[in-house]
C-alpha cells in the first residue's frame, strides 16, 4: 500500500492543476445538484419492530388522517392573580385562542377546546388545549411555529400568562455559530503548531471542501433517500473532525521528510506512502464505526452513519490527493520563514544545489545520517521527546495513575440511567419549560407526557381494558370516553400517569400496562416511544461494541502486525469511554458542577448517548492511535530499539496528536454552550472522551504498555503473519527507492503504474 500512495502523492504533487481542477469541479457539481434539488422534508423516525411503533402502524391503519405520530402543542393559560380561568372574560380569550389556531395552518389536524373536554386545574387558575399537527415537529415550518405563537398574543395583552409546551416548537439545533467557534480555534491551533500560515491554512481549506461535497452531496440526495437535517450536522461534524486530522497528519510528515532532506515532490510521496498509510487505515476505522449503526435498526440512525461515512471517505480521498496537490502549489511557504532562511543558510553552506523548484534541496537542519540514509536533525528533544522519555523511566506508575483515574471517573457510569429528555429539562426562562411546570402545578407531572392505549377490540373490550388500566398504581387518570374508529373495532385511550415522562416510574408504569394486558393492548405515544427508543439503544450497545471493536481488532492487527498492540487500543479506548459516561453521569444525571455547565435539570442520560460516544469517538481514537503507533511500528522495523522507537514515535507524532486532539476538544465543547439539554450532553460527552483518551490513554497509558511489553508488544504468530494480508504501512518497500529522487523515468513509470492500478 505505501508503494501505491507514495507514486500517487507524486502523482497529484506533479498534475496539481489537473487534480485541483478535478476536486473544484466535484465541488461545483455538488454544490448545483444541492441548489437544483428539491427541498426534502425531515427524516421520518421510526422504530421497526417495538410495540410503540406496531400501535403507531395501528393507528394509521384503522384511523386514516388521524397522524398519530404528528407533532403536538399544548397552549397552557393561567388566570391573573386572583382570577379563575372559569370568569367570563378569561374563558372567551382562550376560546378566541382555540379559534385562532384552528386556522393559523395548514397543517393543524385538530384543536381542543379546554372547557369541553374539561381540562381545567382543580383550583381554576390553569386550563390548557392541546393542538394536533398532521406532520412531525422537525417537519413543520418555521412559519407554521411564528402562527401558533402569535395566536396567543391577545390573550396575554388581556393579562392571561400563556406559555406553549409540546414538540410543535421543535426545531433543528442551530450548530452555525459552534461549527464558526471550533474552525477558528481550529486555525489558532493550527498556526502554533505548523509556525507558517499555508500549512495551517491546508487542513483548514481541504476539510472545509470535503465537508462541502460531502453535505451538498447529501443535500441533493436528502429528497430521494429520505434524509433529515440532522444527517447533514453529524456529517458536517465528523467530516470537520476528521477531515483536519487527516491533512494535519500528511503535511506534519511532508514537513519532516523536509527536514530529513528531501526535495519536495519526494516529501510528498512519502508522507503519502506512510502517513497517506495510516490516515487509510484510520478512516476504515471511523467508517466500521459509522456504518456500524446499522445494527441498532432504526431507519434514521442508519441513514446518518452511512451519511456520515460518505463524507469520512471522501476526507480520505481529499488527503490523499488533493493534500500533496496543494504542497506542490504552496512550494516552500510551507514552513515557517524563520526555518526558510536556516534552511537556504544550511544549503549554501553545504554548497547546495537547487533543485527543479529553484529551492534548494529542502533540507532544513543538519544532522547525520543512519544506516537507513534518514538524516535526523540535531535538535534539542522536543517535549513529545521528553515526555516519552519520561514514561520509559516510570512505566508502572504512569499505568496505574492513568488507569486508576479514570476508573475512578468511571465509577458513576454504573447507575447510568438511559432515557429521553422532556420539556422540564429545558432552561427555566424557555416557554417549553414555564408551560411545563404551569401543567405540572396545575394538573400533576404526568400531564406533560400522556400516554396513548390502543386496543385491538371492541366496546367492551376497550372499558375493560380502561378500567383495569385506572387501578395501577403510578396512574393519575384514565380519560374517558374512549375515541373509537368508525368501524367500532379500535379504541384508543388516553392514561395520565402520576409522574414525570422522563422519570423511573412512568417508565415502569409503561411496562406493567404492557405485562398485564393482553397482547390486543399496545402502548405507545411520545412518552412510551422513548422509552422504547432508549430501550432499543440499550439492547444494541454490547452488540454494536461487539461488532466495531472486533473488526477494528482485525484491521489494526493487519497495520501493526501484531496481537497485543490492537488489544491494547481496544481496552484503552472502552476505559476512556467509560469514564466519560462516569463523567456525563455526574454532571448531568447526578448534577454534580451542574451550574458550570449550565445543567439546570438533572435526569437521565440521553438514550443514543453511549452508542453515538462509541462510534464517533472510537473513529477519533483510532486516528491518534494509528497515527502514533505506526510510526513506533516503523522506527521499530528498521531496527531501532522498542524503547527508541516508543520515543521516535512521540517526537514525530506527539505534537500532531496534541494539536488534533485540542481542535476536536474546542469543536465538541463550543456545543456545551447550547441551551438545547441534549445538544449541552453530546457536546460534553464527546469533548470529555477526546480528552481522556487523546491525553491519558494514547499519551500516556500507551506508551507505558508498550514500554513494560518491550520488544513482545509486536509479536505476531509466524503461521497469522503468513495469514494476514502485507499492507507495509511502514514503507519498508519505499526504502528500495531511496536513490529514485524523481527522474523523468521514474515519474513515467509511477504514472504508467497508477493508470494499471
Amino acid at each position: 500500500m505505501a508503494t501505491f500512495l507514495y507514486k500517487l502523492g507524486r502523482f497529484a504533487f506533479r498534475r496539481r492543476i489537473f487534480v485541483a481542477l478535478a476536486w473544484a469541479a466535484l465541488l461545483a457539481l455538488a454544490g448545483f445538484a444541492a441548489s437544483t434539488a428539491p427541498a426534502a422534508t425531515s427524516s421520518s423516525f421510526s422504530m421497526p419492530g417495538t410495540e410503540a411503533q406496531k400501535a403507531f402502524d395501528l393507528i394509521d391503519e384503522r384511523f386514516p388522517g388521524t397522524s398519530a405520530d404528528g407533532a403536538t402543542a399544548r397552549v397552557v393559560f393561567k388566570a391573573p392573580e386572583g382570577g379563575k380561568m372559569t370568569d367570563k372574560a378569561n374563558k372567551a380569550e382562550v376560546k378566541k385562542v382555540v379559534a385562532d389556531l384552528r386556522t393559523s395552518s395548514d397543517q393543524v389536524a385538530d384543536v381542543v377546546d379546554p372547557y369541553q373536554v374539561k381540562a381545567i386545574s382543580q383550583d381554576r387558575t390553569v386550563v390548557y388545549t392541546q393542538v394536533s399537527y398532521k406532520v412531525s415537529g422537525m417537519e413543520l415550518d418555521e412559519k407554521d411555529r411564528e402562527a401558533l405563537t402569535e395566536a396567543t398574543e391577545q390573550a396575554k395583552e388581556a393579562g392571561l400568562t400563556v406559555e406553549i409546551g409540546g414538540d410543535a416548537l421543535q426545531a433543528a439545533p442551530e450548530t452555525g455559530a459552534s461549527e464558526v467557534i471550533g474552525v477558528a480555534i481550529a486555525a489558532v491551533v493550527l498556526v502554533i503548531t505548523f509556525g507558517a500560515l499555508i500549512a495551517a491554512g491546508l487542513p483548514l481549506l481541504t476539510a472545509l471542501i470535503g465537508v462541502g461535497i460531502g453535505v451538498s452531496t447529501i443535500t441533493a440526495l436528502s429528497g430521494v433517500l429520505d434524509l433529515g437535517s440532522t444527517t447533514a450536522t453529524l456529517a458536517t461534524m465528523i467530516g470537520l473532525a476528521v477531515g483536519i486530522d487527516y491533512a494535519l497528519f500528511i503535511v506534519s510528515r511532508y514537513r519532516a521528510e523536509l527536514a530529513e532532506g528531501r526535495d519536495h515532490e519526494e516529501a510528498a510521496g512519502r508522507a503519502t506512502g506512510t502517513a497517506g498509510s495510516a490516515v487509510v487505515f484510520a478512516g476504515l476505522t471511523v467508517v466500521i464505526a459509522l456504518v456500524g449503526l446499522a445494527v441498532v435498526n432504526i431507519p434514521m440512525l442508519s441513514k446518518m452513519g452511512f451519511a456520515a461515512a460518505g463524507t469520512v471517505v471522501i476526507a480520505v480521498l481529499i488527503a490523499l490527493t488533493l493534500i500533496p496537490a496543494l504542497l506542490g502549489f504552496a512550494g516552500k511557504r510551507v514552513v515557517g520563514r524563520k526555518a526558510r532562511k536556516a534552511a537556504a543558510a544550511a544549503a549554501f553552506d553545504g554548497h547546495g544545489e537547487a533543485d527543479a523548484h529553484g529551492e534548494h534541496g529542502g533540507r532544513l537542519e543538519h544532522g547525520k545520517a543512519d544506516k537507513h540514509g534518514h538524516k535526523h536533525a540535531a535538535e534539542k528533544p522536543n517535549m513529545g521527546t521528553r515526555w516519552a522519555r519520561f514514561v520509559l523511566r516510570h512505566p508502572i506508575a504512569v499505568l496505574l495513575v492513568g488507569v486508576v483515574g479514570l476508573g475512578a471517573i468511571a465509577v458513576p457510569a454504573a447507575s447510568l440511567e438511559l432515557g429521553l429528555p422532556d420539556d422540564g429539562s429545558q432552561p427555566t426562562s424557555t416557554t417549553q419549560r414555564k408551560a411545563y411546570d404551569l401543567l405540572s402545578d396545575g394538573f400533576g407531572p404526568g400531564f406533560n407526557g400522556p400516554l396513548l392505549v390502543v386496543v385491538d377490540g371492541d366496546k367492551a373490550e376497550a372499558d375493560s381494558t380502561a378500567e383495569k388500566i385506572s387501578k395501577l398504581d403510578g396512574v393519575a387518570a384514565v380519560v374517558t370516553p374512549a375515541t373509537y374508529n368508525k368501524a367500532g373495532d379500535t379504541a384508543m385511550i388516553t392514561v395520565i400517569p402520576k409522574n414525570r415522562p422522563s422519570s423511573a416510574e412512568t417508565e415502569e408504569l409503561v411496562r406493567t400496562i404492557r405485562d398485564t394486558s393482553g397482547d390486543n393492548v399496545q402502548v405507545t405515544g411520545a412518552t412510551a416511544m422513548n422509552i422504547d427508543f432508549s430501550q432499543r439503544m440499550n439492547d444494541a450497545l454490547v452488540p454494536y461494541l461487539a461488532l466495531v471493536v472486533g473488526l477494528a481488532f482485525l484491521l489494526l492487527m493487519v497495520v501493526f502486525r501484531s496481537i497485543l498492540v490492537p488489544l491494547k487500543a481496544a481496552l484503552g479506548f472502552l476505559l476512556s469511554v467509560v469514564a466519560a459516561l462516569g463523567a456525563v453521569v455526574a454532571v448531568f444525571q447526578w448534577g454534580w458542577l451542574g451550574s458550570l455547565f449550565g445543567v439546570e435539570q438533572t435526569g437521565p442520560v440521553m438514550s443514543m448517548m453511549p452508542i453515538f460516544m462509541v462510534g464517533v469517538v472510537f473513529g477519533l481514537a483510532m486516528d491518534y492511535e494509528v497515527f502514533l503507533v505506526t510510526r513506533m511500528r516503523e522506527a521499530y522495523v528498521h531496527g531501532e530499539r522498542p524503547g527508541q522507537a516508543i520515543v521516535t514515535g512521540f517526537r514525530h507524532g506527539a505534537r500532531v496528536v496534541t494539536a488534533a486532539a485540542v481542535i476536536m476538544i474546542a469543536v465538541f465543547a463550543g456545543f456545551i454552550g447550547s441551551t438545547e439539554q441534549m445538544v449541552k450532553m453530546i457536546g460534553f460527552g464527546l469533548a470529555i472522551a477526546v480528552l481522556f483518551d487523546a491525553f491519558i490513554v494514547r499519551m500516556a497509558i500507551v506508551p507505558a504498555v508498550l514500554a513494560l511489553l518491550g520488544g513482545k508488544a509486536w509479536w505476531l504468530p509466524s503461521w497469522l503473519d503468513k495469514a494476514l494480508p502485507s499492507v507495509d504501512v511502514e514503507g519498508e518497500r519505499l526504502q528500495a527507492m531511496a536513490g529514485k529522487q524523481g527522474t523523468d523515468g521514474d515519474r513515467n513509470e509511477d504514472e504508467r503504474e497508477l493508470v494499471r492500478a
